[in-house]
């Protein structure tokens, strides 16, 4: 693969890396080359391919899986989109993760597997279990991303992969400010009970139960007087 030019901004990383994505130089599946590779092909520092990889990983183009490299899970273009949920404000981020998470846990109840509910009661034990903020928006983020894996359905994963990295800083941000409601590990308890048990209703009812407190909150700060 031929980059042109030798830039050392991680933006500008992140941007040669997804123009060869997007015109076929990766495929789904397919593993990125090595950081030495990436370093001496861009004319760039590890540290700059590290930082762009892993906004990259954020964004749910690549993953990586530990001890076998990263690879590509997406080659969509997610600029026009990063762009407007980079002007977004915290309520529109929470209005949106409404939509998303009641569809994503009816259906979750519907198709989960085995394997999808071990490993969502781990995710949760570690959101539960969070008090730094960073640490609880990355576990937090996390379980309600698997809760959408689980849903079985994969243009719904597509989206909610390039969503999950505004969800993490608007997490981040409120729980530093520790100035908004928010809803603790009940209704979250409660998501993964009725997805286990398979109850729709109950799953969709607990969904939303979980991101109302904040949601309200925000939309009062909203209001205009």
């Amino acid at each position: 693969m031929r980059m042109i030019g030798r830039r050392s901004s991680v933006d500008e990383v992140v941007g040669q890396l997804n123009e060869a994505l997007t015109q076929g130089a990766w495929a789904i599946g397919d593993r990125l080359p090595t950081e030495q590779r990436l370093t001496e092909e861009l004319g760039v520092s590890r540290t700059v391919i590290r930082e762009a990889v892993r906004a990259l990983v954020h964004l749910g183009v690549l993953e990586t899986r530990q001890g076998a490299g990263t690879y590509v899970v997406s080659t969509i273009d997610p600029a026009p989109m990063l762009r407007r949920f980079g002007t977004a404000d915290v309520r529109e981020v929470f209005e949106v993760q409404l939509g998303f998470d009641v569809q994503a846990a009816q259906l979750a109840a519907m198709r989960r597997t085995d394997a999808d509910l071990l490993r969502l009661r781990g995710l949760l034990a570690a959101r539960n279990r969070a008090t730094v903020p960073e640490e609880f928006a990355r576990a937090d983020a996390d379980f309600h991303l698997a809760v959408v894996e689980a849903a079985g359905n994969s243009v719904l994963l597509e989206c909610y992969r390039f969503f999950v990295g505004r969800l993490h800083d608007s997490l981040h941000a409120l729980r530093s400010q520790d100035v908004i409601q928010e809803s603790g590990a009940e209704p979250h308890n409660a998501l993964l009970a009725a997805i286990e048990a398979g109850d729709e209703a109950g799953a969709a009812a607990a969904a939303a139960a979980a991101i109302r407190p904040s949601l309200n909150a925000l939309t009062e700060q909203f209001r205009v007087p």
